[in-house]
């Protein structure tokens, strides 16, 4: 079967549409069509060399399709059925999966490597194996993926909507649900308004914050912030720390979630300030693996009671949390189609990338076609 897709042959260079072969289904793999692919800041660390990855790799974490067949063993999905991909495979038998922390399962060992449970690549090319980026790789028109990553989704639901509940949207819904543990009436800092931190200023709002202080340089940016819940924006941390200490008495931010592009030292250290004693800070944000950017007083960590925590996929269980989080959608409680601010085809990606880095979008959208 051969199928087109988007490759990173070498970090640094532009991203590359390949013509590749694909190979059937074996045991416990599904053959998937996929239909669109969500553009997420996490694919360009890898075509960067932030995220450091076996090349080549056909990119796309973020993705929604219909299974065309199964290969033997497969229970989970069958074919026809309309599936939201996990950027997070779980198995639900490793320790992490069975004792809910499906967001680490052992599984997503190889997503930076691309292949399949085996060291198995059913992609290839013209340059050998081709890894697929957290074993999905859907800026493919087609892929073979492990049934551990499909989360089956009801047929009516709008798959160009769906596919943002495979990382973007529980990624920063449940880093202010599940990992800040939002409560009724808290004040929430979300630092960074691309396609995750929109989506943790969806969850804050939900969770019941009564003041949702976004952060962003840009005014585009902010103004989504205010239309989806935000009660404040502002273009930095600093600006914002004197309205924080007003809303709050002084008693400053229950927590700060951060979900910029790159993670700093700075932007840690910012989030840090602006919370008060007990307050969490959630890092979601990513940089080089070996980038230290955590420098902070411990000594005020520990008088404060300040807690600094780590966030992969919102702390979801994708199994329960990706259908939940779409019935939400349905219900009209969490928007979809007002953070996607415009489609591509595969063709464009580099340009989709370009208008990412540039600002201009909260979330692009691969259109798929066969």
């Amino acid at each position: 079967m051969k199928t087109q897709a988007a490759v990173v042959v070498e970090a640094g260079k532009r991203i590359e549409i390949e013509e590749l072969t694909l190979d059937k289904p074996r045991e416990g793999e599904v053959f998937i069509q996929f239909t669109h692919a969500g553009l997420c800041h996490s694919d360009i660390h890898i075509a960067h060399g932030d995220l450091e990855a076996r090349l080549p790799m056909v990119l796309g974490h973020e993705g929604a399709g219909i299974v065309q067949e199964v290969g033997p063993g497969v229970t989970r999905v069958k074919v026809g059925d309309h599936v939201v991909c996990s950027f997070i495979p779980n198995c639900g038998t490793c320790r992490y999966c069975a004792s809910g922390q499906q967001s680490i399962c052992d599984m997503g060992a190889a997503i930076l490597e691309g292949y399949l449970p085996g060291e198995r690549f059913p992609i290839t090319g013209p340059r050998g194996d081709y890894g697929a980026m957290c074993m999905l790789g859907t800026f493919s028109q087609y892929g073979v993926i492990h049934q551990n990553s499909c989360v089956k989704v009801d047929d009516d639901l709008p798959l160009e909507k769906a596919v943002l509940v495979g990382c973007g949207v529980p990624t920063g819904w449940g880093a202010a649900v599940n990992t800040a543990n939002v409560k009724a009436g808290q004040t929430v800092l979300v630092v960074g308004v691309g396609g995750i931190g929109i989506n943790a200023v969806q969850g804050a709002r939900l969770a019941g914050a009564k003041n949702i202080i976004a952060i962003d340089p840009l005014e585009n940016k902010r103004e989504k912030a205010m239309e989806l819940g935000a009660t404040h924006s502002f273009a930095s941390t600093e600006e914002a720390m004197e309205a924080v200490t007003d809303l709050t008495r002084g008693q400053m931010a229950d927590s700060a979630i951060l979900t910029p592009g790159l993670m700093t030292s700075e932007i840690v250290a910012g989030g840090f300030n602006a919370i008060g004693k007990g307050g969490v800070v959630v890092l979601t944000g990513l940089n080089k693996l070996e980038e230290q950017n955590i420098e902070l007083p411990g000594s005020i960590m520990t008088l404060f009671r300040k807690s600094l925590k780590g966030s992969l996929f919102g702390d979801c269980n994708p199994t329960v949390d990706i259908p939940r989080i779409l019935g939400l959608y349905q219900s009209g409680d969490l928007k979809l189609d007002e953070i996607i601010t415009r489609t591509y085809t595969l063709d464009q990606v580099n340009e989709g990338y370009d208008d990412l880095l540039a600002g201009k979008n909260v979330r692009g959208v691969v259109v798929h076609s066969h």
